[in-house]
């Protein structure tokens, strides 16, 4: 009896894995990390702005555009407290409520994310396979309706992985071996019956994140079929010029996410190390470097940002 209550008292605290071998260091590794959160979240705060802002940017591109700066901030911010907190020796416990929180919103946003990105790729299918009817066929109501779709489908098929979650019990170490909570992380110390989790979470991984890339893919072979046969050569690579950005977005989720998942299900034994920094890979590339390829890559995403930067009065009046 005794034993079932202190397991129970337990499974109340996860503890989380800072970057194990360099405690000592963890000031210092931490200083690259807060500069790429800061340029994630300037990045995509810019976005946000230069959307709302610009009257030249409120098509759809734009509008998804905007919804995947969110999801990119909702995706990675959460994990990123945790994570300072034990880089900076404030705390490396994490309450089990909270823990499923954390769970709830990474995993919510990581999918949504994935959805965003279908719906930037039907809409530059629609715009390159049908542009007289693009602007009819994505209206601002549509393009909202989509975005809240995106996220409530993301959030009521995590919902009971997360139930189940509240009726384990946790006898193990309860050391994570990240600095954030993650589903596949907390099954792995629950001493019951996970097969539901197990199987459910492949279930949700193949509907989400299987469909919405094999989705991709035919709107890019719709769209390649398209594109070559528009005559002119400068036409084609315009059309395709427009899907370089989104295509980039896509490696940059989608490469990591499958690289994580792989070394989870089968590099279970090899350094902590590399688990660790495939998952910060994950969580933290993806809101750094969108904002930056779109800069980059789309012309009026470019203007718009360096008018900002070189005018910030002009834009202060427009908004």
């Amino acid at each position: 009896m005794a034993t079932s209550n202190a397991s129970s008292t337990l499974s109340s605290t996860f503890y989380l894995m800072g970057i194990p071998g360099y405690e000592e260091f963890h000031h210092w590794i931490s200083i690259p990390f807060c500069l790429l959160c800061l340029v994630g979240v300037t990045g995509n705060c810019t976005i946000l702005h230069i959307v709302r802002a610009d009257p030249r940017l409120h098509e759809p591109m734009y509008y998804f555009l905007a919804m995947l700066s969110l999801t990119d901030m909702g995706m990675s911010l959460p994990p990123m407290v945790t994570f300072f907190r034990v880089l900076w020796s404030v705390s490396k416990e994490i309450q089990c409520n909270m823990c499923v929180v954390q769970v709830f919103l990474i995993h919510t946003f990581s999918f949504t994310e994935s959805s965003m990105l279908l719906a930037m790729a039907l809409d530059r299918y629609v715009a390159i396979c049908h542009p007289l009817r693009h602007a009819a066929m994505l209206t601002p109501k549509l393009i909202a309706k989509i975005g809240i779709a995106a996220l409530l489908r993301s959030a009521i098929l995590i919902i009971p992985l997360l139930a189940c979650l509240a009726f384990f019990r946790f006898c193990h170490s309860h050391v994570l071996s990240h600095s954030y909570c993650l589903h596949q992380d907390i099954i792995r110390l629950a001493c019951a019956d996970t097969k539901f989790n197990v199987i459910y979470g492949l279930v949700v991984i193949t509907m989400l994140w299987g469909l919405d890339s094999l989705s991709i893919l035919v709107s890019y072979a719709f769209i390649l079929h398209s594109v070559l046969k528009i005559a002119s050569r400068e036409g084609r690579l315009k059309a395709l010029n427009t899907c370089a950005s989104h295509i980039c977005a896509v490696l940059i989720l989608y490469v990591p996410m499958v690289g994580l998942s792989i070394i989870h299900r089968f590099a279970k034994h090899s350094s902590p190390l590399v688990h660790i920094f495939m998952a910060h890979i994950y969580l933290m590339v993806p809101p750094v470097l969108n904002p930056i390829i779109y800069s980059v890559k789309t012309k009026q995403i470019r203007q718009a940002v360096l008018q900002l930067l070189l005018h910030p009065k002009i834009s202060c009046v427009v908004i």
